[in-house]
């Protein structure tokens, strides 16, 4: 199904104005103080409300899950409820958590079997705007929902809660019908080349909303690219405004919004100060493709009491990485359709065509595709390691690094400018070769990899060792 920017438009333009609150609803707590995340099946309408509903997993019945809002310091207490009819985990994406709370399948925890329930439990030690999403088979649990945003205020929020505004974008794949395509989740095609790219667009799950802004105040707008593979280019000169964040983590100084299109890969972030002017309607664009399209509008109301500001975010304090000392390291990245493969193993036997028909594996790391028994490196508690990452294949990966935040050195093709911030998600073009360093200072076994979902799934995962 090939939706256009006029079928976009006519699908959404039924949607209603949501306020300043994001779509998900906010998060309700036990007796006893968790919060209950139930992971089940649910049927729900993507496309059009005249449109056939899709079959959905969800946290709570809804996309996305319910947003959990503690300030930093504090502690977060979930209880996930398995209804799903295979096993799940959450992942807690960008936290600087306990090794055993980190939710990886196979690595920190056993999956939660159908029918059981597991309770994770951390202190959330950084202010910023991360999310939560399932990470077992992400490649499918998340494509069809199970994602939430998880959002550490300050000890005293920069913004109030009337001027705090989460947008999740999600691109989803239709059948000719308008309903979720479940028939192409694990095609090879996809895990061979880009990973599954959609052809509808929502925003905190619905198809073109609107949202109220106050004229002459400052909100903080808080963009988070869940996509299994879409990188998405975002057109943000209407709203104006400026940076102040990326992966949660506070610029030194607030940026201009960049002119033309700001690249968001699968799993980052991005927070924006806008002080929206009187007068007509504002608009946020997917510039990507030949036909760019809103994806959500902004009515403003009338100038309140409210006046502009531009708060200063206080820093968390994370490590700075000792360059001088830095153990270097180098992270190669081969493999999928048009990439080099010779020379890859899989489980220690050479990767040949047919193997990779059997298992699936198609992307690799320093040559090995898949997770590896034997960790990538280990390094002493508090050591820098100074990562050099070479992209040899023909698509961007999005790197992501668990448990840890890095500093970006060096991009010798920077898809963003974003050299010298703090990442736990790097986007590195085909051909690129990216340097970043961070403190390796969280003992456990963390995960590296792709989340390009389908990539990730495909072998591009390894992990390392914090002793």
């Amino acid at each position: 199904m090939r939706i256009s920017r006029r079928d976009f438009l006519a699908g959404a333009g039924s949607s209603a104005c949501l306020g300043i609150r994001p779509a998900a609803a906010t998060m309700a707590l036990a007796d006893d103080g968790f919060v209950e995340l139930t992971a089940g099946p649910s049927q729900q309408k993507i496309y059009k409300e005249s449109g056939p509903a899709s079959s959905l997993w969800t946290y709570n019945g809804g996309v996305p899950g319910p947003e959990i809002r503690v300030k930093r310091g504090e502690r977060v207490k979930v209880r996930l409820i398995n209804e799903l009819e295979e096993p799940t985990s959450i992942h807690w994406h960008g936290v600087r958590i306990d090794n055993a709370m980190d939710g990886v399948s196979g690595l920190t925890q056993d999956a939660v079997p159908p029918g059981e329930t597991f309770e994770y439990d951390f202190v959330a030690p950084d202010a910023g705007t991360y999310w939560y999403h399932a990470h077992n088979k992400s490649w499918q649990q998340v494509g069809r929902g199970l994602y939430g945003p998880l959002i550490v205020e300050e000890e005293e929020p920069a913004f109030g809660l009337d001027q705090d505004l989460t947008l999740i974008l999600d691109d989803w794949r239709l059948d000719r019908e308008g309903a979720l395509d479940l028939e192409s989740f694990g095609s090879l095609m996809d895990w061979s080349h880009a990973g599954r790219l959609g052809n509808w667009l929502t925003v905190n799950g619905v198809s073109l909303p609107r949202f109220d802004l106050v004229a002459g105040a400052a909100h903080r707008v808080r963009l988070i690219n869940v996509s299994n593979a879409r990188v998405l280019e975002l057109d943000l000169s209407d709203l104006g405004g400026r940076l102040i964040a990326l992966d949660g983590q506070p610029l030194k100084e607030a940026m201009d919004v960049p002119s033309g299109g700001f690249l968001m890969g699968p799993g980052q972030r991005a927070d924006l100060v806008v002080v929206p002017a009187e007068g007509r309607e504002l608009a946020l664009r997917e510039i990507s493709g030949a036909d760019p399209f809103d994806v959500a509008r902004f009515a403003i109301l009338p100038e309140g009491n409210v006046r502009a500001s531009y708060p200063t975010l206080k820093a968390n304090a994370l490590p700075e990485p000792d360059l001088a000392s830095a153990r270097k390291l180098v992270l190669d990245m081969t493999g999928g359709a048009m990439g080099q493969m010779a020379g890859m193993t899989h489980g220690g036997e050479p990767l040949t065509r047919e193997r990779m028909r059997e298992t699936g594996q198609l992307w690799g790391l320093n040559g090995v595709a898949g997770m590896p028994e034997v960790a990538f490196f280990r390094a002493s508690s508090v050591e820098t390691v100074l990562l050099e990452i070479v992209n040899d294949t023909a698509f961007p990966h999005a790197m992501h690094t668990h448990g840890h935040h890095f500093r970006i050195v060096e991009q010798s093709r920077a898809m963003v400018e974003d050299t010298g911030t703090f990442r736990d998600t790097v986007l590195v073009a085909a051909g690129e070769t990216v340097r970043i360093a961070f403190v390796a200072d969280n003992p456990g076994k963390w995960l590296l990899h792709c989340h390009m979902l389908e990539h990730a799934a495909a072998g591009m995962t390894t992990w390392f060792e914090v002793l």
